[in-house]
């Protein structure tokens, strides 16, 4: 149970961060609080003949920037505070990386893994039914997140297509290839959160070769982080998954893991590593530690035992703000998720574009888009953070503070 709401956590951090920002305290005032929050109930007749009534969220936090962007999440722990909070940082990742969306995000309270095809199916249409009149090209388009896929956005774009009676691509992002999807979608977020270590590990006089690593959670963002890294000759040491953990120290290779996990269900016993518990990931001593599952994982109970000299973070708020201060006070840096995640946001901008102009890129060209926007974004943060002689997280959300601030007085919203 979290023992911090953590809206509230993201509030704090803002507020710190907002010291640095220079806008108008009016405007920060209006990123605390989400414009608008929808709870929808979304009753399905299972296989079995049975009604069950799944809960779905949709919270919009902000679109002065541009439409609301977002994923969905089906999880049996997602709640309105935890889609609020999500949506909140989405607002201040876009900025991070200067494209032209707010901040939105939704989900449905459901153990998607105990579904059938057909029901699950039928549940992503009952709550696209239920939001439909909040999401759109130019007004809100979601994405996939935890536990959804390519195939339940071609579901998500399906129903919105059927009810709006056209034919709507640019309605949502992360689809299949087939379904005008983008290529370099699937291992975007990892992707980019490489090229924003490389850039880091260059202000340390540093390369991948030359780190070991461990990573908590290993779906997709956090095996293909793996795999980029590994072939870029990076060491990785420790890799935990919902079911456990192994370390070695001569280092895994994550395709022989993934290959493990995909055959036995976890990564638990995989040859020559050796097993361990899920919470001793943190305590292990290498370079970089790497959270990419879910919040609040790294807090007040083992922020002092983490022996990494930096956290990488892929997972949305892996590190509560109590947890943050720890980590300060030892000297750890924080790569922030609203820039070490944003690569996934990036090439859903990228994939909305492709859609809108009915032209689609190389791999290539994403890839060079995407590290261009990468760089440039951890750039202009590390100047501002050095400039003003303070956190990255706090130079990340004070810098997209001033973005949307500026955005917002130019519009004359607030004046």
């Amino acid at each position: 149970m979290q023992s911090v709401d953590p809206f509230e956590n993201v509030i704090e951090q803002i507020d710190h961060a907002a010291k640095y920002a220079d806008c108008d305290n009016d405007i920060v005032k209006t990123l605390k609080s989400p414009q608008k929050s929808l709870i929808v109930s979304i009753p399905i007749e299972m296989d079995n003949g049975k009604v069950e009534v799944f809960e779905g969220y949709r919270v919009q936090h902000n679109n002065y920037r541009g439409p609301y962007k977002g994923g969905i999440r089906f999880h049996p722990g997602t709640n309105l505070a935890e889609v609020k909070t999500l949506a909140t940082l989405m607002t201040f990742k876009c900025a991070v990386v200067d494209i032209p969306f707010g901040g939105g995000k939704g989900g449905i309270t459901v153990d998607s893994k105990k579904l059938s095809e057909h029901e699950l199916k039928h549940l992503t249409q009952g709550y696209i039914d239920k939001i439909f009149d909040l999401i759109g090209p130019d007004k809100d388009i979601p994405a996939p997140d935890v536990y959804t896929n390519a195939q339940i956005m071609a579901w998500v774009m399906d129903e919105y297509s059927h009810i709006a009676r056209r034919h709507s691509p640019d309605v949502v992002t992360g689809k299949p290839l087939e379904n005008e999807g983008s290529l370099g979608r699937e291992t975007a977020t990892a992707q980019g959160a490489v090229y924003v270590l490389i850039e880091y590990l260059k202000t340390k006089n540093l390369e991948p070769k030359d780190i070991s690593i461990a990573i908590q959670g290993f779906g997709n963002a956090g095996s293909h982080a793996a795999e980029i890294l590994f072939s870029l000759g990076a060491k990785i040491c420790a890799i935990a998954d919902s079911k456990g953990a192994i370390f070695s120290q001569e280092g895994i290779d994550p395709h022989i893991a993934s290959a493990h996990k995909e055959k036995t269900g976890s990564i638990k016993g995989l040859k020559g590593t050796e097993n361990i518990s899920a919470e001793a990931i943190f305590n292990q001593k290498v370079d970089v530690l790497i959270p990419a599952a879910l919040e609040d994982v790294i807090t007040l109970k083992n922020a002092d035992k983490i022996k990494a000299k930096t956290v990488l973070e892929i997972a949305n708020a892996p590190v509560t703000a109590d947890a943050d201060r720890v980590l300060a006070r030892r000297k750890i840096d924080v790569i922030p998720d609203i820039l070490a995640n944003a690569g996934g946001v990036t090439v859903s901008y990228f994939e909305w574009v492709q859609n809108r102009e009915r032209y689609y890129w190389t791999e290539d060209e994403v890839k060079e888009k995407l590290e261009k926007k990468m760089t440039r974004a951890f750039l202009d943060i590390y100047e501002f953070a050095q400039s003003k002689k303070i956190a990255l997280r706090d130079a990340a959300l004070a810098l997209a503070i001033e973005r949307i601030a500026k955005s917002t007085k130019n519009r004359g919203i607030l004046n």
